[in-house]
């Protein structure tokens, strides 16, 4: 908000003016202006601005990590990989200043960076899916995600698309957040709001937001810009499917109870009375006549008049199948129809008027939405990805901001979401930021530490299932069949349950069916994440695992020993295999020991790799 002085009663009144003009729950101030749209000059601002609050607070952050902590990190982060023995090799050698700019450009240029992504906004979509059913099109979303980050498309076009989409659920990819809820008015606007926007306004759904300023009206008018959407199965093909379309001149593809329609082509003998001799002419009517006979023939002639049926009521609103306007429900009266209620967007109070078709209400909802006037949607993005990259975020959990809420470091988040904004919702350009920032390349807290303040240090975040499960097929030498097949055989153990994840096929499903033993909502907050036991159980005893790091036949261990018959040499091997570093004195002496202990070197190497394979450290990123 700029600053308004004022002594003077007319001051005043402008100023109350001016407060009048403010929506509720809307940040006073814009996105400030930046010297420079630059990834890595705004990285180098961001960094200014939390050294000045370090310097503030009297607090010395960490240290930048070590070169091969940081190429893990960023690995995982962008290509959902570990780097290579001889990628680390490379860029441990290398001794150019931009080395780290250069690995941050390179890999984000693969196809293993949409692809990592991709997944990503898979787990975001459907871990909270409403709709079951919409399970067999999340590899279609999948595949339409990565077309899209690897074309490097803007993010406020992606979410346009979302918000817009129609078409064929197996060939649409883009249908797939529609149809994670059915087209359902009420969960789409939640849904909507805590993805893109990072508010919670379901929470005022049956009433006003207990701990924010949005109104229950706010939430059903943003829902009232989704009725017409209809999700219709679709089986004249050869497979089954299901389309999301457009339902602007009907409701639901059913024509609702007309008393007048209904006489009109029935009542042949115009004398005001329906027999069940005229209703059989209509064969779709004719079934239905015996039920229309028993809620309306008051008389018991055997037939309806029209006095009879002129006040029965209209069947219910059947919300996400294709309403013509949305009706916010009364409470206290769940019977009826409820309030007939307008679009509005509760941001700016953007709206449109009863009887706007569909697509011209989701598409003006999209550009409000993603107008760099709206202060939530550059930041909501940023939020998110930072806090997926250092292990928090500006605001935890990342899709509870709102106006009530206090961000950290504020001034950090919209140097971010300006430059995110500035360059036109580039997504790449934010991981190019972040990614170049001393922030992300810091070291982790030394766990006897006092604790630091946010974003002083690097925090461990948990592996997402698709991280870990490349991960184990480098360390493993490339065998993915092995831990595919055991975690779609552990996954179909579950009563009633096959693969997890249906709408993949082939080598998709197999990753899908072992990331899914390990997937989360990526919403969730780190502090909130447990492992599970069918998750250890399978790091620990799943057979083809264990098989695969055995020291004889042609697995990697195999390979790794018998190029050396020194052990120290073998340990670094295995070591930087796995975690990407070498192991510590400490562990060197641990290792040595064991391998005297056990006297057979093959079997001792094969508890080293079993046990490093087990360890925080590999599900972790640090």
């Amino acid at each position: 908000m700029s600053e308004i002085k004022t002594t003077t009663l007319a001051g005043l009144v402008v100023l109350l003016a001016h407060f009048a003009t403010l929506k509720a729950g809307q940040p006073d101030e814009g996105l400030p202006e930046i010297a420079s749209s630059d990834a890595v000059a705004v990285a180098a601002q961001v960094d200014q601005l939390l050294d000045a609050s370090f310097s503030d607070q009297g607090v010395t952050p960490t240290e930048i990590a070590r070169d091969e902590d940081f190429l893990r990190r960023v690995c995982l982060d962008l290509a959902g990989r570990i780097p290579s023995p001889q990628e680390l090799a490379e860029f441990r050698s290398s001794t150019d200043e931009k080395k780290r700019a250069e690995v941050i450009d390179r890999l984000l240029d693969t196809k293993d960076y949409a692809k990592t992504w991709g997944s990503y906004w898979r787990e975001v979509i459907y871990s909270r899916a409403t709709e079951a059913k919409s399970r067999r099109s999340q590899g279609v979303f999948q595949d339409w995600m990565t077309d899209q980050l690897n074309e490097n498309r803007p993010w406020d076009e992606i979410t346009t698309d979302l918000l817009t989409a129609t078409g064929d659920t197996q060939e649409v990819g883009s249908t797939g957040f529609l149809f994670a809820h059915n087209g359902d008015p009420a969960e789409l606007a939640g849904e909507t709001s805590r993805i893109f926007l990072g508010i919670q306004i379901q929470c005022a759904n049956c009433h006003n937001h207990p701990y924010d300023q949005w109104k229950r009206e706010d939430f059903h008018e943003l829902a009232a810009f989704f009725p017409r959407i209809r999700v219709r199965r679709d089986q004249s093909g050869e497979k089954r499917t299901f389309i999301i379309e457009s339902a602007d001149n009907d409701r639901g593809g059913k024509r609702q109870f007309d008393p007048d329609r209904l006489f009109k082509f029935l009542d042949r003998d115009r004398d005001g009375n329906l027999t069940a001799e005229e209703a059989k002419r209509n064969k779709q009517f004719g079934k239905r006549f015996e039920r229309l006979i028993e809620i309306a023939d008051k008389n018991g002639d055997g037939a309806v008049s029209r006095e009879e049926v002129k006040d029965l009521p209209k069947p219910p609103q059947a919300k996400g199948r294709g309403d013509t306007e949305y009706f916010m429900p009364d409470l206290d009266n769940p019977s009826e129809p409820g309030t007939k209620t307008v679009p509005v967007f509760f941001v700016d109070d953007a709206s449109v008027p009863y009887g706007t078709k569909d697509l011209d209400r989701r598409t003006s909802l999209a550009a409000a939405m993603t107008s760099p006037d709206n202060p939530w949607f550059a930041r909501a993005f940023v939020n998110r990805i930072w806090s997926e990259m250092l292990g928090e975020g500006f605001y935890m959990p990342i899709d509870d901001m709102g106006p009530e809420r206090q961000a950290q470091l504020p001034e950090v988040l919209d140097t971010l979401a300006a430059g995110f904004v500035a360059n036109d919702y580039d997504v790449k350009w934010l991981f190019r930021t972040i990614a170049n920032t001393q922030a992300y390349q810091r070291s982790v807290q030394e766990s006897d530490s006092e604790a630091l303040p946010a974003f002083a240090s690097m925090s461990p975040t948990r592996l997402r299932g698709d991280q870990i499960f490349n991960a184990v097929v480098q360390v493993l030498g490339g065998n993915a069949d092995g831990p595919r097949r055991e975690a779609a055989r552990l996954k179909a153990k579950k009563k009633g349950k096959g693969l997890p994840v249906p709408g993949l096929d082939g080598k998709d499903a197999r990753q899908a069916a072992f990331s899914q033993l390990f997937n989360y909502d990526p919403s969730t907050p780190q502090v909130d994440l447990v492992g599970s036991i069918p998750q250890a159980l399978f790091m620990m005893n799943s057979p083809v695992t264990n098989n695969a790091i055995q020291a004889e036949g042609r697995g990697v261990l195999t390979r790794l020993l018998s190029l050396t018959d020194n052990d120290d040499r073998a340990l670094s091997a295995v070591y930087i295999r796995v975690l990407t570093r070498e192991p510590t004195d400490t562990e060197r002496e641990i290792c040595h020991e064991h391998i005297a202990d056990v006297g057979e070197r093959g079997e001792a190497f094969e508890d080293i790799l079993w046990s490093l394979l087990n360890s925080s450290e590999f599900l972790t990123k640090r």
